[in-house]
């Protein structure tokens, strides 16, 4: 999936007032940073069809140097076969994962997602890939920022299928057997590549 060329423009335009709002002190150069960053709401709000009120907020909610934000999704099998969330924002499945906090290191952002939307509990073993969202070979929808996807193979330890505020089942599936899936968190592509890392943990990390 082709990501259109003026939302990284925008991306681009939101991140420099973004920077320039982190360093500036001249009250006119904040003033100029303000109007770019509106400018970027108004762009997004035009070409993407939302709300220009809604993006100005989270615009305005991004402070300091403007960095690509991190997602960390787990890949936990089980006898060959992979566990997966039902997502309720859009009804596909997805490996269950999530942003990773501020003071939270990828390892622990990825055990705690994994058990806060599926029930189980995992250690995660193993950074298989490092993907750049925003690339058109990854297959992902467009999205308002940048961002990195982390997917590490992870053992299950524990726990048993639950559901969470955000998903509504958890169950595992074979190679052969995927669900329709959630791109905007996962493409099946990812998927197979994290199966070929579970049968050879040998593989090196893949990364963007």
């Amino acid at each position: 999936m082709t990501e259109p060329r003026w939302l990284g423009w925008v991306q681009q335009i939101q991140a420099l007032a973004q920077d320039g709002l982190a360093y500036s002190t001249n009250p006119f150069d904040i003033e100029r940073f303000n109007a770019l960053r509106r400018l970027a709401a108004r762009l997004m709000a035009e070409y993407g069809q939302t709300e220009f009120e809604t993006l100005e907020r989270i615009f305005a909610a991004e402070a300091g140097y403007a960095t690509p934000k991190l997602d960390a999704r787990g890949a936990v099998f089980q006898d060959g076969k992979l566990l997966m969330v039902l997502e309720k924002a859009d009804g596909g499945w997805t490996l269950p994962g999530g942003w990773v906090d501020v003071g939270e290191s990828p390892r622990s952002a990825v055990e705690r997602e994994v058990f806060e939307e599926s029930g189980y509990q995992c250690r995660a073993v193993k950074l298989a890939m490092l993907v750049d969202r925003n690339a058109p070979k990854n297959g992902h929808p467009p999205y308002i920022f940048h961002l990195y996807k982390l997917f590490f193979i992870c053992e299950l330890t524990g726990g048993q299928p639950a559901e969470s505020i955000e998903t509504g089942g958890a169950a595992f599936f074979g190679e052969d057997e995927i669900p329709p899936l959630s791109v905007a968190r996962t493409t099946l592509p990812e998927i197979r590549r994290l199966f070929e890392h579970y049968r050879n943990p040998h593989l090196p990390t893949d990364f963007d």
